[in-house]
């Protein structure tokens, strides 16, 4: 038996990527909205795929989010929003790190 999505009615668990969405990923981003009946995420946004399929958007800084209403999307845009908050929390790290930089450069100076 050939292996085969289990979104497609089999047994093999579905294939979940949680990724940064690129300017092509666009019209698909616009799709869920109007599924949706919302607005897109606009800014920095996170696209769940399942089995290469877009279920749900979510923008990183607003968190304004966008979901397949017709799939069970609930568990993707949980995931979404883990990553989100994962990537704000390293983008607060990271300022802190060049604020203590600067701070300790102009100390020395």
């Amino acid at each position: 038996m050939s292996p085969m999505s289990a979104t497609s009615g089999h047994t093999l668990p579905p294939a979940v990527v949680i990724r940064r969405a690129v300017e092509a990923d666009r019209p698909a981003v616009e799709r869920l909205a109007a599924l949706d009946s919302a607005r897109a995420p606009r800014g920095d946004v996170l696209l769940a795929l399942v089995d290469d399929v877009p279920w749900a958007a979510l923008s990183v800084d607003g968190g304004g989010a966008v979901a397949d209403p017709f799939r069970p999307s609930a568990e993707a845009l949980d995931l979404l929003r883990i990553r989100a908050a994962q990537l704000r929390a390293a983008h607060a790290s990271y300022l802190r790190g060049v604020r203590r930089a600067l701070r300790l450069s102009r100390a020395s100076a």
